[in-house]
């Protein structure tokens, strides 16, 4: 036999698989590794901003604090000399003069307060040069801060802006409201702080960054950029670059990077006070350039003090720790190959022995010698297998030689069965052709080779003895009952002419030593020929259908019980009067039962309209109903024996031949 090649062998195959297997799993410990490296070196960097942020925070949080405790502990005094506008000059000048925070100072009144004075009247110091000079407040009254004070009636930061003396330097005021003696808001209290300062001290503090990160060789210089910026908005407080201060707003810097929704989570959490320490850093597109987000809320402010940098700049580590582990895997994998590479090929060698010996007895050679394998490895237990599966094959085609031939018997007993009971039942028509006073026709369909279906019918005395019958399951127990009913049937016939007498006695000849528990339903029938008389007795069967010239009806008739279900059992006598031209259908339950492949059942509505469509003779009434039930099954397997019979009641004057000496049977 030639030899089979292969594309790819086995061993091939298993030494991709191990090294794929071993390359993901060293590529997943370098990830880990470098990962860890990069989450370590952020964290530890994260933990210094942030300590460096705070320190920074608590200082402008010291300035703001001052700012407005001198403006709490003026009040009292203000308000003391509200109606004295002399002594309010003074109060400024020694608030600006005792607190180097405070850049000016003024006490704006509400409208006519002084009237004696003007319209409006606000004593203002401003810092210049480092002393307190006079200065004025011309139009305030209609000023937004001026209107939104007053309304509040309480204490608050503004919001920062320019004042036209000075339009690089940012402002914020601390404004208080002070009421006369009757409790009324009267004027406004503003002192206002220069955000130079905190510009100031995030520039040193950046400067303090960049020389430990270059010391580090972790970035260039100007990568580090701190600012304070309002938390509702983004808006720049202070910045580097003093042009976007008050004009630039962060957010609008800002992008998602590696996750999508960062950015919009990152104002989210800038705007909670609540955000703890750990959660305060991101990673998001600052100006189109990958960078970390280090943020800290200042307390008591809408403001929050920011710093960026690349994130480049912390992955200097990580890189080299990735790149030596990259060539750490590299060796690992080389000398992994050709060491795996050699033992599987000597391991799977005698796989190619044993597929050889496959080959044959799959060709039939069942005595074709296996190959010595001595590993007393899974290859071994293999070889074993294949030896034992030698053993079987050869038991197994003789036990399935002689399963062939004993199913080959079985089937042709099955079908002698099949044709000794289909001779037992009448099957050629006309069956007697002699006679013009009745027209019958019968159809046995069995669901398997032999059935428990049965009909039968002869003539004695002019009279007509017809049944039909269905014995309880299918197969071979179901017809050895039906040809003993078959019998009993014709055996009692020969001795009553009364359908009820002949149920009572085939019903007592069934029941008694009835191990087995079946029975038998049966429609049992005496139709006298010479004036249409039918007497008939029902024995748990389905009625018959009665075709007369007023339409299709169902025959009113008792249920009583099946045949051999119990003995002395008393079966009613029931009797019509027929007419010439009428006729009766009869079926089993195979009909009405029938089912297609939705588990629907024909049922007796199809075999009643059925019959009201068709010709009022019997075979072709039959034939119409087994077209019918056909097509409705379509496709779906025959669950249950079916038969039908049919009797039509013609013109009794007109039969040819009425002797009564002798019982006529109809042609098998």
């Amino acid at each position: 036999m030639k030899e089979k090649k292969y594309k790819h062998s086995f061993a091939r195959r298993l030494t991709r698989w191990v090294m794929v297997v071993l390359f993901v799993m060293m590529s997943a410990l370098g990830y880990l590794i470098y990962h860890l490296s990069e989450e370590f070196i952020v964290e530890s960097s994260a933990s210094l901003f942030h300590s460096n942020m705070k320190s920074s925070g608590k200082i402008i949080c010291d300035a703001l604090s001052d700012v407005s405790v001198a403006v709490i502990n003026s009040v009292y005094d203000i308000e003391q000399h509200v109606d004295q506008p002399e002594q309010l000059q003074a109060i400024m000048e020694r608030i600006v003069a005792i607190n180097p925070r405070i850049r000016s100072c003024g006490v704006s009144f509400i409208e006519n307060y002084f009237p004696q004075i003007g319209r409006t009247y606000c004593p203002y110091v401003c810092r210049q040069d480092s002393l307190p000079q006079k200065a004025t407040i011309d139009d305030y009254l209609e000023a937004e801060w001026f209107v939104e004070a007053v309304a509040k009636d309480s204490a608050y930061w503004s919001a920062p802006f320019f004042d036209s003396r000075d339009p690089k330097s940012a402002l914020v005021a601390y404004l208080y409201p002070i009421h006369d003696r009757k409790g009324r808001v009267v004027a406004i209290l503003g002192a206002d702080l220069s955000l130079d300062f905190m510009t100031q001290l995030l520039q040193q503090q950046d400067s303090i960054f960049q020389k430990e990160a270059v010391t580090f060789n972790l970035t260039k210089d100007g990568f580090f950029n701190s600012y304070v910026i309002d938390k509702r908005h983004g808006q720049y407080i202070t910045h580097p670059d003093y042009w976007h201060i008050l004009k630039g707003s962060f957010f609008v810097h800002i992008k998602d990077a590696d996750t999508p929704g960062l950015a919009q989570e990152l104002k989210e959490d800038m705007a909670d006070d609540n955000v703890s320490e750990d959660e305060t850093d991101k990673v998001v597109l600052v100006n189109r350039l990958k960078s970390y987000i280090f943020y800290a809320p200042l307390e008591g402010t809408n403001w929050c003090l920011a710093l960026s940098m690349p994130v480049t700049a912390l992955n200097v580590f990580g890189i080299i720790a990735g790149f030596i582990m990259l060539m750490i895997i590299t060796f690992i994998l080389m000398v992994t190959f050709f060491v795996s590479r050699l033992a599987i090929v000597r391991a799977a060698s005698p796989l190619k022995q044993l597929a050889a010996t496959a080959d044959k007895v799959a060709m039939g050679q069942f005595d074709t010698p296996l190959p010595t394998i001595k590993s007393g490895d899974e290859i071994h237990l293999l070889r074993d297998s294949f030896e034992n599966m030698q053993h079987s094959l050869t038991s197994y085609i003789k036990e399935l030689k002689e399963a062939t031939a004993t199913k080959a018997s079985i089937e042709s007993e099955l079908k002698i069965a099949h044709d000794i009971q289909m001779s037992m039942l009448p099957k050629t028509y006309p069956a007697f052709p002699n006679r013009h006073d009745l027209d019958i026709y019968g159809q046995v369909m069995p669901a398997k080779a032999v059935g428990g279906d049965l009909y039968d019918f002869f003539i004695n005395d002019d009279k007509l003895f017809f049944c039909i019958g269905d014995v309880s399951g299918k197969g071979v127990p179901a017809s050895l009952v039906m040809a003993v009913t078959r019998s009993l049937f014709r055996n009692i016939s020969a001795y009553t002419q009364e359908p009820n007498h002949i149920a009572i006695a085939l019903n007592n000849a069934l029941s008694s030593n009835n191990d087995t528990g079946m029975f038998v339903t049966l429609f049992i029938g005496v139709l006298n020929l010479s004036n249409g008389h039918l007497a008939f007795s029902n024995a748990g069967h389905n009625p018959p259908l009665l075709l007369t010239d007023d339409g299709v009806s169902i025959l009113s008739c008792d249920a009583n019980i099946p045949a051999g279900v119990a003995s002395d059992w008393e079966f009613t006598l029931q009797a019509i009067q027929m007419k010439t031209g009428e006729s009766l259908f009869l079926y089993t339950d195979g009909l009405n039962e029938a089912e297609d492949s939705r588990c629907l059942q024909f049922g007796m509505e199809n075999i009643v309209s059925i019959a009201k469509r068709t010709v009022n003779q019997p075979q072709p009434l039959i034939e119409a109903m087994t077209t019918a039930v056909q097509l409705f099954v379509g496709d779906a397997e025959q669950s249950d024996d079916l038969t039908m019979l049919a009797i039509q009641y013609t013109n009794p004057t007109t039969s040819s031949n009425t002797s009564s000496d002798h019982a006529i049977q109809p042609e098998h």
